[in-house]
Formats: structure tokens, sequence, C-alpha cells
């Protein structure tokens, strides 16, 4: 598909689709961004997760586009890796609370740097991410704190299709979205 750059339109304004066009790599975290933050267990201790078929969808829609959706989470589940696995999503780092080393980590093997980089994350964790992404995104229900250091906010919740929305920013962005709606359509 042809990039062409997209104009300003009544989902996103122009200064921030500018900010979105160069970027090729979007490092997500997991609890509170691609869930709603809940975590279920049980009754062996098992965690379980919910997670939104939007979001889900969007990130496959990146990766057609050529950005990289990368999870680096501080949790790990098989439940997590599964719907990781399902989605194609094959740059993760699990288990980890402190993500900037996990962030630079990914930039260097995908040969990318930070001002190739969103991020989006709503815990304090996410922070080292964000203030040195050039697209820092953080869903409406992130700690307040967090917030205050955000380009964008999706108006849907954190696991309730956040994630889509800054997906179809970046494939406005990139100048792909209309092309893949058409594909859809047909």
């Amino acid at each position: 598909m042809a990039s062409v750059h997209a104009a300003a339109n009544p989902r996103f304004p122009a200064q921030l689709l500018a900010k979105a066009r160069p970027i090729k790599v979007v490092f997500f975290d997991v609890d509170g961004v691609l869930t709603d933050g809940s975590l279920w267990f049980s009754d062996a201790g098992e965690t379980m997760k919910r997670f939104n078929t939007l979001d889900g969808h969007g990130l496959k829609l990146l990766q057609r586009a050529g950005i990289t959706p990368a999870v680096i989470t501080g949790r790990d589940s098989g439940a997590l890796r599964n719907r990781l696995t399902a989605l194609g999503v094959t740059h993760a780092r699990f288990g980890t609370e402190d993500k900037l080393p996990a962030a630079n980590e990914l930039l260097a093997e995908l040969g990318l740097n930070w001002s190739q980089a969103g991020a989006m994350g709503d815990d304090w964790p996410d922070l080292p991410m964000l203030v040195r992404a050039a697209l820092a995104c953080v869903p409406a229900t992130a700690h307040v704190d967090v917030l205050s250091h955000a380009h964008f906010t999706p108006a849907a919740s954190a696991g309730n299709g956040a994630v889509r929305e800054l997906c179809d920013l970046l494939l406005h962005a990139a100048g792909t979205f209309d092309a893949m709606l058409q594909e859809a359509l047909q």
C-alpha cells in the first residue's frame, strides 16, 4: 500500500497526526492498557485476563502497516503469552518491573530510536518509556501522574478499545487507514 500523509480529520487533529507519523514501534503495557487492569485469580492461583478483540485486531493492523507492536509488562502469564502468539506479536518482555532497559534492548534489536517509538502505559513503571517516546499515550483510567505526560488519551477505556484508538491514529498518520478499510469492505 502506498503511504499517503494524512491530513487532519475529525478523529485526529493535524498536529497529533504529525507527531504520530514517524512511529515505527509502540511499546504496550498490559494490565491497565491491554486489559482493564483487573487481575483475576483461579483457586489454583492461575492468573486470568480479559482481552478486547478490537484492541487485538488493531495490533494486527499495525503489523500489516509495518509498525511493530511490542509488549513490556511486569507480569507473566500463560493467558498473555497465548494471546500475543495468536496476534503474531513477537516482541515482548515479561516479568520486568524496570521497563526502560527492556525498551532500549528492543529498540536496538529493531534498529530504531526513541524518536520512532510510541508508548502506551498507565502507571509509574511506564513513565520512563512515556517520557522518552515521541508519542506518549495513556488510557483515561491511568494514574493521574501518568496522565499529565500524555500526547494522546483515547476516549475508550483500557481493555475496551483504547489500544485500538491508538492503532487507528497510527494507521491514519501512516496513510494506510483508508486503504485498509476499503480492503475490509470488499
